[in-house]
């Protein structure tokens, strides 16, 4: 499975949506350079609050274009960088993915897949309605995440609109995405 990269967006301050860059650089370790959410430990708000020294496994986040399609059937207007994600894919079933996939982005950056981003109250903040579209019902009855994906970085890189994204399975059986 192979896509690309659509847009990439960083921020370095709290705030719900993050601004498209021309390139955004990703570090070993650490996450994207410059944005609120880089760091070794936590940098998620909340998840500080409760223990500031378990690790990073939101380093970054990752968003499927295709869904931004959906909700604008929905009647919601939603564009690359304005749900918080830090890369912005076209082409690739990232709800799809097993937990350990790799995604090389571009020339050298390597992420590896952590799971899934839960989807909170300021999605509704920014467009009232919208929480009820990122989130459904699988098959089974149980709740369907679809605000995209996180991820550490493996490899360090420059990621840039157009950069292409291959995907790495890991060894093993699928293990499906869960929220971290």
């Amino acid at each position: 499975m192979n896509g690309e990269v659509g847009a990439v967006s960083s921020n370095d301050v709290y705030s719900f949506t993050k601004p498209n860059r021309a390139s955004v650089t990703l570090i070993a370790g650490f996450g994207v350079e410059g944005d609120v959410h880089a760091g070794a430990t936590v940098k998620h708000r909340f998840r500080m609050r409760k223990d500031p020294t378990q690790p990073n496994l939101r380093q970054v986040h990752l968003i499927h274009e295709e869904l931004f399609e959906e909700v604008r059937a929905a009647g919601f207007e939603v564009a690359a960088g304005q749900l918080g994600e830090n890369v912005t894919t076209r082409g690739i079933d990232l709800l799809g993915l097993s937990a350990g996939a790799r995604l090389r982005l571009g020339a050298r950056a390597v992420v590896e897949v952590t799971g899934l981003r839960n989807p909170c109250a300021q999605i509704d903040a920014f467009r009232r309605g919208l929480l009820k579209q990122v989130v459904g019902r699988g098959p089974d009855g149980r709740p369907a995440f679809r605000s995209g994906i996180m991820g550490v970085v493996l490899s360090g890189g420059v990621v840039r609109p157009g950069d292409p994204i291959t995907v790495e399975p890991p060894e093993g059986p699928h293990v499906p995405l869960d929220i971290v």
